[in-house]
């Protein structure tokens, strides 16, 4: 069986002499009480037809309400604790976390309940420098950050 497909973008941006990323923290009861380890690139699935540069920018937008209007370069492919791979892309930009609208989802809450919520994808958008973002970042995509460091470095 093939491995679930998603792809994302690693937003990033110099400032005040440092480098940051934009990453996100997923929405939901699962996520609710969770800090460390839970931040990530905003991502998501690969629709049939679409590249994967597409889907990253379709679902950066659709999690963080922000079109972007330049194309991201691509920064790795990594494979997460649960099997998931995700193509991820990387595109120098700002955007005010504040303004950040993130689409819905449904879920039965609480599990085998029969009741239906709706919840944020995304509950909270923030940049953070390199060091903070090492230690809130999901695990398995902490790669991500190096790849960045490297093609921004020159060394990728």
């Amino acid at each position: 069986m093939p491995r679930p497909l998603s792809a994302g973008i690693l937003l990033f941006r110099m400032a005040r002499g440092q480098l940051e990323v934009l990453l996100v923290k997923p929405g939901g009861p699962f996520w609710r009480n969770k800090d460390v380890g839970a931040w990530m690139i905003a991502k998501g699935g690969i629709e049939p037809g679409e590249t994967p540069a597409e889907a990253a920018l379709r679902e950066f937008e659709e999690e963080t309400g922000t079109r972007l209007t330049k194309g991201p370069f691509p920064l790795a492919t990594i494979r997460q604790t649960g099997g998931k791979v995700v193509e991820a892309f990387a595109l120098e930009g700002d955007l005010d976390p504040k303004t950040a609208r993130s689409n819905d989802f449904e879920v039965e809450w609480p599990p085998r309940s029969g009741h239906r919520q709706r919840f944020p994808e995304i509950a909270e958008v923030r940049w953070m420098a390199m060091d903070e973002a090492r230690a809130m970042m999901l695990p398995s995509q902490l790669p991500l950050l190096d790849a960045l460091e490297a093609k921004i470095s020159g060394a990728g």
